[in-house]
């Protein structure tokens, strides 16, 4: 039975802050007390109870090993980035070197079949570009306001997109392709208003929302520029 004005044990026992606070205030404390640090155990999830000691040093074996996979993963990262930079500047090299639209167009595309795509294309708005005839660019023509409806859908206000085309989308883009199931696209010029690069795969699972865009923003940048020496802008 408890006395009135009497505390218990419970009560009279510092909570977890103030332990806390203590040490933190202290902290020579465990090396003034290391031999009842040296006896102290703590609940461990399997194995019962470890003492204070061991308890720590898993704690940091665990540190470790959560550093040495972060450094890991960086440096995979960092290789699989220059990878990226010494593919994109071989094909850089490989169009501004081309002689001709043609040759250009048909390098790009080779250099998608050699990753395993269905192929890239090029369509270019019509109201940027001199594509009329007698120019022998025509099939790149492609009307903005035709392509509205699919960068409202696709695209919103990004200049890139991964995914799938419905029917109609596919036959005004790339209207000669066959069993395309995703595509890459991005838009050319600072607001988009140049045109549209696209990149294909038979794999419908192959492009989806969340994949990197790093090689996408670097062609539709410099593809423009490109084109210059064959077509001019209006």
């Amino acid at each position: 039975m408890k006395i009135p004005g009497e505390q218990t044990a419970s009560e009279l026992l510092p909570d977890d802050q103030v332990v806390s606070d203590y040490l933190m205030c202290n902290p020579d404390f465990f090396i003034r007390n290391a031999r009842q640090t040296e006896q102290m155990v703590v609940p461990h999830p399997v194995r019962g109870t470890v003492s204070l000691v061991e308890w720590q040093l898993t704690r940091q074996r665990k540190h470790i090993a959560e550093l040495e996979q972060e450094i890991t993963l960086l440096m995979e990262q960092a290789h699989a980035n220059q990878q990226l930079f010494d593919r994109l500047l071989a094909l850089q090299g490989r169009l501004a070197s081309a002689s001709s639209l043609q040759e250009m167009l048909n390098r790009l595309h080779r250099w998608a079949r050699e990753l395993g795509l269905a192929g890239a294309n090029l369509r270019l708005f019509s109201d940027r570009w001199r594509l009329g005839a007698p120019s022998d660019f025509t099939q790149l023509a492609l009307s903005s306001q035709a392509f509205e409806p699919v960068r409202i859908q696709r695209f919103g206000k990004q200049q890139h997109y991964l995914g799938s085309l419905n029917g109609p989308e596919l036959l005004l883009l790339l209207p000669q392709a066959k069993a395309i199931g995703s595509v890459a696209m991005s838009l050319m010029g600072e607001r988009g208003e140049l045109g549209v690069l696209i990149f294909s795969s038979r794999d419908a699972q192959h492009y989806q929302t969340g994949m990197g865009t790093v090689l996408l923003q670097h062609l539709s940048a410099i593809m423009p520029d490109i084109l210059l020496r064959w077509i001019e802008r209006v």
